[in-house]
This record gives structure tokens, sequence and C-alpha cells, in this order.
């Protein structure tokens, strides 16, 4: 880490708790950058899912039969 950076931990371990989850949400607000290559690929692979379920090709499963699965492992 460099100094500077240990100089904005520093102060940033002095703020009230409050403060600091403000600054540690923007920090890692900050990382979290859009990729528009995956951002295709899941449109793509929702519009695919959604046209075979219209067409009949798969089904639905109500959310408490998949969340009752997985309880019981």
């Amino acid at each position: 880490m460099t100094v500077d950076a240990m100089h904005v931990l520093n102060d940033a371990l002095k703020l009230p708790p409050k403060e600091r989850a403000s600054v540690v949400d923007q920090i890692l607000s900050s990382l979290d950058q859009p990729d528009q290559y995956l951002d295709d690929l899941w449109r793509k692979e929702v519009e695919e899912r959604l046209a075979a379920y219209n067409r009949g090709e798969i089904k639905a499963i109500p959310l408490d039969d998949v969340l009752a699965k997985y309880r019981a492992k």
C-alpha cells in the first residue's frame, strides 16, 4: 500500500461508523464497472430462454419448489 493510500485509510478509520460505511460503499461501487460484453451475453441468454418458454419447450418452476429443493440438502 502506498503512503497516500495509508493516509487515506488512517483518515477513514477515524470517521464515525456511518460515514466509514458510506466511504466503503462508494469505493466498492467505483470498482463495479459495467461490462457490455457480459451484459450482451446475459441479454441473449434471457431472450433465448423466454422464447423457449413461449414455445413451450421449457416450463417455469415455482420459486417455493426451487427453494425447497435446496433447503432439503
